[in-house]
């Protein structure tokens, strides 16, 4: 899958997932503006297909809704970062960003665990500090763990209403 495609299809499952492009007509129109990005960062070139594609093959190992709210959340946020360095004074640039921004702050929790995350990695966990702490909560986070799949179980065999005859 080339740059090309990949970014289009990132996009699309991102703003066709959370609802925000209902209309093709839009869609379309952020089609056009995404070839005019790809013509200023030249992704035609040779080396774009070196290494496979970057988002989509990740997008695509995370199923549930609230798994993919999380990675789409931090996928639009390197969108973002992106687009920072780029000229703003081009319409279709300004376009782009505006639509990611709008689909980005849909996502207030998403991008709050993917901070988690970011913060969980920092963790020094050869510190023995930390290790203390860790080890005073094990008790609470094994709780957790073996409520969480229960607990989700339960919800889902649950029906939504049950008939009272």
């Amino acid at each position: 899958m080339t740059f090309q495609t990949c970014s289009f299809f990132v996009l699309s499952i991102v703003m066709i997932y959370f609802g925000r492009f209902g209309n093709s007509l839009i869609l379309a129109q952020l089609q056009n503006d995404i070839d005019q990005l790809k013509a200023d960062f030249n992704s035609s070139h040779s080396d774009v297909a070196d290494g496979g594609p970057i988002f989509t093959e990740k997008l695509m190992k995370w199923t549930e809704k609230n798994e993919k709210r999380i990675i789409l959340s931090k996928i639009l946020s390197m969108y973002l970062e992106m687009l920072e360095n780029t000229d703003k004074s081009k319409p279709y640039v300004r376009h782009i960003s505006e639509e990611l921004y709008t689909l980005k702050n849909s996502l207030p929790d998403g991008s709050k665990k993917v901070e988690d995350m970011m913060y969980l990695e920092k963790i020094q966990m050869t510190d023995l500090k930390i290790q203390r702490k860790a080890v005073n909560e094990l008790f609470s986070v094994l709780q957790k763990l073996v409520e969480t799949p229960t607990s989700l179980k339960r919800k889902r065999s649950q029906p939504l209403w049950r008939c009272r005859c």
